[in-house]
């Protein structure tokens, strides 16, 4: 959605997605938004509570049925399992997606990989999908006059144009960007303590490919699963700068992530898209 500077400031209902890089700030910034004014959506609670929901519990009921006394109780239905998926814990999400790498050492075969990835990606674009209803909900049903879409940071990965149609024609997309000098800061901070990750099919075919031949390696059933999530996240992170900034040139406007962190309250909030806006007409 593009808009003047002054017609974002009349606007009466905002909605807003905020897109990102992990590390830029991005749901720091819609927590600066008051709660009781601002629906909260955000796209990997949605994807972990609704689209991946039965898959996260089958793969704790897995993990479970490899202890004898669990594996039990679960068999005569004397336990039930359930994740505790929240806002500010997506811990379940991110153990169902896993890491490619040697079984022994916690990783998954690339097929079972490749397989939950897909899901996450099926996911993902329906949560973001989602959007245009949750909008309605949040007025129609609580009452809330402004909307923010806190996406998760691979949303510039899953090659949909149609989720991005959807999110453009709704809310005004604002891409938070990464200054040069805070770059390599986040690259070494994700190296150090590498994370579950959704990639690309045909990013994960490529890298998989020069570290197997890198490490003299046959197999990714071979490689530690951390070493490869730390040596790969450098090229996913370049690989999804330009993803983001043609996303931020066709629907949106950009604003740096030092200008965020800057952001104390609703007031400043606004004023940062207002000038994105202005800066981007001249």
């Amino acid at each position: 959605m593009r808009m003047t500077s002054q017609e974002f400031l009349a606007w009466e209902s905002k909605t807003i997605t905020l897109l990102a890089m992990s590390g830029a700030g991005k749901t720091t910034l819609s927590n600066k938004l008051p709660k009781d004014k601002w629906f909260h959506y955000s796209g990997d609670y949605r994807i972990g509570t609704k689209y991946l929901e039965e898959p996260i519990l089958d793969n704790i009921k897995q993990q479970a049925m490899k202890v004898p006394f669990l594996r039990e109780l679960l068999k005569s239905d004397s336990i039930y399992i359930r994740s505790n998926i929240t806002v500010d814990n997506l811990a379940p999400v991110s153990s169902f997606l896993g890491k490619l790498g040697n079984p022994a050492l916690g990783g998954l075969p690339l097929e079972e990989f490749k397989r939950r990835q897909a899901l996450h990606r099926q996911a993902e674009i329906a949560a973001m999908n989602d959007v245009p209803s949750f909008i309605r909900k949040a007025e129609t049903i609580y009452g809330y006059k402004h909307f923010i879409n806190d996406a998760g940071g691979s949303v510039c990965e899953l090659d949909d144009p149609q989720v991005l149609e959807t999110l453009a024609r709704h809310t005004v997309l604002v891409y938070i960007e990464i200054p040069e000098s805070l770059r390599a800061t986040i690259v070494e901070r994700a190296k150090s303590d590498p994370k579950p990750l959704y990639y690309r099919e045909a990013f994960v075919d490529e890298k998989l490919a020069e570290f197997l031949a890198f490490k003299g390696l046959a197999s990714a059933e071979e490689m530690a699963p951390d070493e490869f999530v730390s040596w790969v996240f450098p090229a996913l992170y370049a690989s999804r700068l330009p993803r983001y900034e043609k996303i931020a040139r066709d629907y949106g406007y950009t604003v740096s992530a030092e200008d965020a962190a800057q952001v104390n309250n609703e007031d400043d909030f606004i004023q940062l898209i207002a000038r994105a806006m202005s800066e981007h007409s001249n």
